[in-house]
């Protein structure tokens, strides 16, 4: 079994879905966690419960990821907190489908570029200056980066560039041990906004992956306790498939 005890993890959008599922999993393995949202406290408090129930530390810190000056409070507060970081999780960030190339907004575009793409790089930019020798990077990617469909030109494209960022970052840091990776989800059924097994996309996304089925969030979660331990240790720079087979 994986250990990440005496280890502190930073998850950002971590009061829900994919960041939840990611901050429980780090704490059942012995991780002080370093839990971030952005409005809903209540949420925050709950998950921040959930985890010292597992007997180990935690936080967690308000601050909004798409503002720079925010995620460098974050991780002010969680050095202060913790003294070190050995474990970064850029997660947090908002999905738009079904929006063709010709009907896209300003807005939305400004809205998922701020967060998915800028949000993003500030958060990678600062756990490569905090994240311990030996540390671990993991920014969480789509599929659509690598599948594009009708609809998620926005999504898709916000999310791609951190792509490139991860494998410069690689580069530029793997000197120190750290390794930096993505973890590239199909679509969550417990997650994001697949929620309604009733939907004709959904339906879709279930007869189109080989194994009938979309992901949960512990099938992302399997890879990121991967990503996060020595298991991983001469993995770097990569962006893994958590898609069961998917070919779109």
């Amino acid at each position: 079994m994986n250990s990440l005890q005496n280890k502190v993890a930073l998850i950002t959008g971590s009061s829900r879905g994919l960041g939840k599922a990611i901050a429980e999993r780090y704490a059942g393995l012995g991780a002080n966690i370093v839990l971030n949202y952005t409005n809903n406290k209540n949420a925050a408090d709950q998950v921040l419960s959930n985890i010292k129930a597992m007997g180990v530390e935690a936080i967690a810190v308000q601050a909004d990821i798409s503002k720079p000056a925010e995620i460098t409070r974050l991780f002010e507060e969680a050095k202060t907190a913790f003294q070190k970081i050995d474990i970064v999780v850029a997660n947090a960030g908002v999905e738009l489908v079904d929006v063709p190339v010709e009907n896209f907004t300003e807005e939305q575009f400004d809205k998922l570029f701020t967060l998915n793409t800028k949000g993003a790089f500030f958060t990678l930019q600062e756990a490569a200056k905090h994240v311990s020798d030996g540390g671990r990077i993991i920014n969480i990617s789509s599929s659509t980066t690598v599948y594009p469909f009708e609809g998620v030109a926005l999504y898709g494209g916000s999310k791609t560039a951190p792509k490139y960022l991860v494998e410069v970052l690689a580069k530029e840091i793997g000197g120190r041990g750290v390794t930096v990776n993505s973890i590239i989800p199909y679509a969550v059924s417990d997650a994001g906004i697949f929620t309604d097994p009733t939907e004709p996309s959904i339906k879709w996304l279930i007869e189109a992956n080989p194994m009938k089925r979309m992901a949960h969030v512990d099938d992302v979660a399997n890879v990121a306790e991967f990503f996060a331990s020595d298991l991983s240790s001469f993995v770097s720079g990569q962006h893994l498939l958590v898609n069961g087979g998917a070919s779109h």
